[in-house]
């Protein structure tokens, strides 16, 4: 599903890269197209119809682009919010957000710092109104002059964000840091805090710290490199996850995947930039990214070599040509276009 501004072209970009992957590796890939986004309102007047929604329910992965949500017009004249109904409607609760630097790469950081965290987000509940009642707006104005926003929070939502954190977490330093606000949001952050450490004593060997969500983002600033695995609720993870990524390097290199026990759809992290659409200026990495981890969970999932060796060849192929200034898109201090780019990413996982 190709999304609305820049998404046709980093889509483009990353489907190319990964029909390279298919033929090195036999992956036996094939791919189906579906309208969302404003095509979709301008065809069907929805910006995602109820059959896409189900049909995805049945593919190995989704390939989701960005989109314009802010510009849709009310729900009630189509405008559905595309990504929160993909995350509803296939309860995809693990939004997955790495940031790394990399060698040769310029960051945004301090010199001699470095950043490789991994930011767990739960994306179906939280501050979002969209998501987190089963009828009506979790956001209303009982006066034109007083508005108010209902948050959620479950156990059940928190134990399971946090199991998958504790669950990478044991694969890598192995550390666990949670964000919260529980001085000030004594019940609903409690309740997060306190899930999150039940599920800790699942995993003795894992470490877990916790943090408050104004001193962890000035401490991804003063020093990112004590972070490993940050689990967090919708809004924060959002937040975070953003700061890390601009901070290693830009926001177009982030990749991002949300997932729920049975399915995944890889997204860039980033949004449908409309100006730079169509001027061949958009840095595909972040949905290059995706789809390659889109390929390590399905890989993992299926006990499938081949997935995870074609993921890790995508990964491969971008840090080699991140590396050089001649061989980087111009938001990332190189000068090629997003076609140009696409293409040495291609050669390279080609082998």
């Amino acid at each position: 599903m190709l999304g609305d501004g820049i998404g046709p072209e980093i889509v483009a970009a990353a489907i190319g890269v990964l029909e390279a992957v298919d033929a090195r590796f036999s992956l036996g890939i094939s791919c189906d197209y579906e309208d969302i986004g404003f095509r979709s309102l301008e065809r069907f007047g929805t910006t995602l119809r109820e059959e896409v929604l189900e049909k995805a329910k049945s593919c190995d992965g989704i390939v989701l682009g960005p989109q314009s949500h802010a510009d849709y017009p009310a729900p009630e004249a189509g405008g559905h919010n595309v990504s929160a109904r993909f995350r509803i409607g296939l309860d995809l609760y693990a939004n997955v957000r790495p940031a790394r630097s990399r060698p040769g790469l310029p960051s945004n950081m301090a010199p001699g710092r470095s950043m490789d965290l991994i930011i767990m987000r739960e994306a179906t509940e939280g501050f979002y109104p969209d998501r987190n009642m089963s009828r009506g707006w979790a956001e209303m104005m009982p006066t034109p002059d007083l508005a108010l926003s209902v948050r959620k929070i479950t156990r059940a939502g928190s134990e399971r964000i946090a199991r998958r954190a504790f669950e990478l977490a044991a694969t890598r330093r192995p550390r666990v840091t949670a964000i919260h606000k529980a001085n000030s949001f004594h019940i609903t952050e409690g309740l997060f805090l306190e899930a999150v450490r039940r599920v800790a004593t699942d995993f003795p060997t894992v470490v877990l710290d916790d943090l408050l969500i104004d001193a962890s983002a000035a401490m991804l600033v003063r020093a990112p490199e004590q972070f490993d695995v940050l689990v967090t609720s919708n809004l924060y993870g959002d937040i975070l996850s953003d700061l890390a990524s601009e901070l290693s390097g830009g926001l177009g290199l982030a990749g991002s995947i949300m997932t729920s026990d049975r399915a995944c759809c890889a997204q860039a992290q980033h949004g449908s930039a409309p100006s730079l659409a169509g001027k061949d200026v958009a840095n595909p990495t972040s949905m290059i990214l995706s789809v390659a981890m889109l390929l390590r969970w399905i890989g993992q999932q299926r006990q499938s070599p081949a997935c995870v060796d074609a993921a890790n060849a995508i990964d491969l192929a971008i840090d080699q040509c991140l590396s050089r200034s001649t061989t980087r898109t111009r938001d990332v201090r190189g000068n090629l276009g997003c076609r140009a780019f696409a293409g040495l990413v291609q050669t390279a996982v080609a082998g």
